[in-house]
């Protein structure tokens, strides 16, 4: 959460401003950011993520998918995710912990995001000589 957002949500949690203006002042914020967002989105990085399977020769489903997912739809979904209790994040981190999967979900910001993208460049997985996975951003 950036620091102007959290100062509007300790000022209405102090009485100094009421929830029609916190509404008013966050929602300022925020179209102040994706202005500056958009003036950036030639050099800020890929705009979709996309998702290949392709049916390889021993491959028993010849379907094909091809899945192209906005960033900014990712971003939202992190942003919403502050809004979910801290108790049932701790439970996703555990049950994702018990199945092998060990990262800090909690921590990761939409800033994290591009940087988590930029890594990806060009994954291909091949499943057992059966279909190919390919992970790529455009």
């Amino acid at each position: 959460m950036t620091e102007e957002r959290t100062k509007i949500l300790e000022m209405l949690k102090d009485g100094k401003i009421s929830v029609a203006d916190a509404e008013k002042l966050l929602a300022a914020l925020s179209s102040g950011t994706e202005t500056s967002g958009e003036a950036k989105s030639p050099a800020a990085g890929p705009k979709y993520l996309r998702v290949q399977v392709e049916p390889g020769p021993g491959s028993e489903n010849k379907d094909r998918v091809n899945i192209r997912v906005p960033m900014k739809l990712i971003r939202a979904g992190l942003k919403l995710a502050a809004f979910i209790p801290r108790e049932a994040r701790t439970q996703v981190s555990t049950a994702l912990k018990d199945k092998g999967i060990d990262a800090d979900w909690e921590n990761i910001k939409p800033e994290d995001l591009e940087q988590i993208v930029s890594q990806l460049d060009d994954l291909t997985v091949d499943i057992d000589g059966k279909d190919k996975v390919r992970i790529f951003c455009e």
